[in-house]
């Protein structure tokens, strides 16, 4: 092994070992996550946090946001299911979360598919200062200015060949946060540091909802740590595990049994499975 393999090697497993650690952190801190999410996967959202040890609230009136979110450890922002009123409430909780000091996360879903949703991203971003972006490809790369195809909620055809890590840091660079980009090998960066996180298995794409439920795990992450790069390397790390896991026990049945798997496999995480199973390449 070359001296440069040991370093990368000594730098995945200090990443991997951050994970680990902060999984005991959130479960010790039990952080108030806020969540203004969308009614898809509200569900599934509060029930990952709670799986993972954190307590949810999700609360999305405009008249409550701002009061909720100063009282928070973490606010989640998704836009899977955009309003006007929602995007009202969504500006109040994050302007109330930045003068809190809490971290912001920010799910851009279908960020260019419609005049709403680029609207309602480019408010949000403009008004409100964001800790963490988690996306796909194609929504990352709509809120780094960067060529875009969208199509709908998913990753357009056009953008599968995209490299995420190109986009990641464009989009790091452009709005001095940490990125990540999910995909069959997630990215994540500050913009200087570069994480790839390996796991997670296909079937998660066939059930609705695993992404806005990594982005809820963002939050209860950032809401235990100081590290927005740690916290979010670490949900994602910890989702990917929990696919895998639920795939070895129910994947063979079909997407129900795999669903409910997944969220049982989340709330049998600790330190030991993450430094077990951690697959982290730092550089």
């Amino acid at each position: 092994m070359t001296e440069k393999d040991k370093k990368r090697e000594n730098k995945a497993e200090s990443m991997a070992v951050r994970a680990a650690l902060l999984v005991e952190e959130l479960q010790r801190k039990r952080p108030l996550v806020h969540c203004i999410t969308n009614y898809v996967t509200a569900n599934d959202c509060a029930n990952i946090l709670l799986a993972i040890g954190a307590s949810p609230i999700m609360a999305d009136d405009p008249e409550e946001t701002g009061e909720i979110a100063a009282s928070a450890s973490a606010l989640v922002l998704n836009m899977g299911t955009p309003s006007r009123r929602k995007l009202e409430a969504m500006v109040r909780a994050g302007k109330s979360a930045n003068e809190a000091g809490i971290p912001v996360i920010l799910d851009p879903v279908g960020a260019g598919a419609s005049c709403l949703r680029r609207e309602m991203a480019a408010q949000i971003i403009r008004e409100v200062k964001v800790d963490i972006l988690r996306g796909n490809v194609s929504e990352i790369s709509f809120a780094a200015g960067l060529d875009f195809c969208e199509k709908g909620v998913d990753v357009s055809e056009a953008d599968q060949g995209r490299d995420r890590t190109e986009a990641a840091l464009a989009a790091a660079e452009r709005l001095g946060c940490t990125v990540a980009v999910t995909g069959s090998v997630d990215v994540v960066t500050d913009g200087s540091r570069v994480i790839r996180i390996h796991g997670g298995t296909p079937l998660m794409a066939r059930v609705t909802g695993t992404g806005c439920m990594t982005s809820a795990l963002s939050g209860a992450f950032a809401g235990a740590g100081k590290d927005p790069l740690t916290a979010v390397s670490a949900a994602l790390a910890a989702m990917g595990i929990a696919g895998e896991l639920a795939f070895e026990k129910a994947g063979h049945i079909g997407c129900g049994s795999f669903h409910m798997a997944l969220l049982d496999a989340v709330g049998n995480l600790n330190e030991k499975i993450i430094r077990e199973r951690a697959k982290i390449e730092e550089r």
